[in-house]
């Protein structure tokens, strides 16, 4: 479960898609830069949210034990640049944050045991969900939007 809260939205007090948790029961792993993890904190705090730990990328949150879901900041448009329009699956991170390691498709199939043609069918949604014309472009795209930190 991924969980958002806009920089600009009023505290309030949050509830999982499971109405039988409200705030204080869940806890969440902020996933965000360091420079921006403060701000986030401060947001869960005050929606009454139980941090259980930090991450800077999708793939370390979900190394951490204990959440109940993972709160990202909100995607924003900055100097022109869109969030993308639906957000990439954790299988997708997984992709993109090999395909940063400047990984082929092959070693990332070994890596995450899945064939190369299943990683070439991410890395063209991972592409058409950026809007970028190759895999650099997509890797360049997902760090500028705070998506992927290198």
């Amino acid at each position: 479960m991924l969980a958002r809260i806009p920089d600009d939205a009023p505290a309030a007090r949050t509830r999982a898609p499971d109405e039988s948790l409200d705030g204080a029961d869940l806890r969440v792993v902020l996933v965000a830069p360091a420079a921006r993890r403060p701000h986030l904190r401060r947001r869960a705090a005050a929606a009454g949210l139980q941090v259980v730990g930090e991450a800077a990328s999708p793939a370390e949150a979900r190394t951490m034990a204990g959440a109940d879901a993972w709160l990202l900041p909100a995607e924003r448009s900055e100097a022109g640049v869109e969030p993308a329009a639906e957000p990439l699956t954790p299988r997708e991170h997984d992709v993109l944050e090999l395909l940063a390691e400047g990984l082929p498709n092959k070693a990332i199939a070994r890596r995450l045991g899945i064939s190369d043609q299943t990683v070439k069918f991410h890395v063209a949604s991972i592409s058409g969900k950026l809007g970028a014309r190759n895999r650099t472009a997509a890797v360049r795209k997902a760090v500028s939007r705070g998506i992927l930190t290198l």
